[in-house]
């Protein structure tokens, strides 16, 4: 795939598996997606009876979903096999992981640099051969996905990650409180641990929320300066005449 793209010479360039679950009759949709502006285009799945084991539609969900709480997307299958995306807006891409995971390379890049992505339902037929697929390859795209949330967002991860210790601060308090107020005993060093674990957490919230909030504001920028630049490169690009036809003699 990597060596695919690198060798595209259009603006836009689609990927599909070919074991024939994603029928070619679908390109036409997400290219019509893809030239208004969009820099990814993801072929949402919608499974043919058969086509798809419960078991893959729910890991699928619950990687779509861990994805979102990363990077603060809203998409529903960002494991498809099926896309259009734009060639410059990968120039920067590191294209480091392997396997599967590199379509959430691809969408993590795009949320992060631009925003532009956009899915369009497409059929999903039964595979024709053996899957590739094995069982532990969710854990490893899972793996995969917290790295580059750590290369794109590290802050968020580092916070998000701190704030976890709101939840045992918050339990150790009410235990304390509640040997405290109903049975009269005093634990004071579980106390002190108890209002640093929620103090600390609670700091770490409030810093995830702001990092939330300035990756927005980066996008934003971002995209109002994507679309100055194509603005400024559509006065520039001289308008060619369309040729007439011939007469003939």
């Amino acid at each position: 795939m990597r060596y695919g793209i690198s060798l595209a010479n259009t603006q836009l360039v689609a990927v599909m598996d070919g074991d024939h679950t994603y029928p070619a009759s679908e390109l036409p949709k997400l290219y019509q997606e893809a030239t208004r502006g969009l820099d990814l285009v993801i072929g949402k799945r919608l499974p043919e009876p058969g086509a798809q084991p419960k078991a893959f539609q729910i890991g699928n969900r619950v990687l779509t979903t861990f994805f979102n709480i990363l990077f603060g997307t809203h998409l529903t299958d960002v494991l498809s096999g099926m896309y259009i995306l734009r060639k410059e807006a990968l120039a920067s891409t590191l294209f480091e992981m392997k396997g599967f995971s590199v379509e959430a390379e691809i969408a993590a890049h795009i949320a992060n640099t631009t925003g532009r992505i956009r899915e369009v339902p497409i059929r999903y037929r039964k595979r024709l051969g053996k899957k590739k697929l094995g069982k532990l390859a969710g854990i490893k795209i899972a793996a995969d996905t917290l790295r580059l949330a750590w290369r794109y967002n590290p802050l968020l991860l580092a916070t998000g990650t701190a704030a976890l210790m709101l939840a045992p601060g918050l339990a150790i308090a009410t235990w304390v409180g509640y040997r405290y107020i109903f049975l009269g005993v005093s634990h004071f060093v579980w106390g002190i641990i108890a209002i640093v674990l929620t103090a600390v957490g609670f700091i770490a919230l409030l810093l995830a929320m702001l990092t939330i909030y300035l990756k927005h504001m980066e996008l934003r920028i971002m995209r109002t300066i994507q679309a100055l630049r194509d603005q400024l490169l559509s006065q520039q690009t001289p308008h060619r005449a369309v040729p007439q036809p011939k007469e003939l003699d």
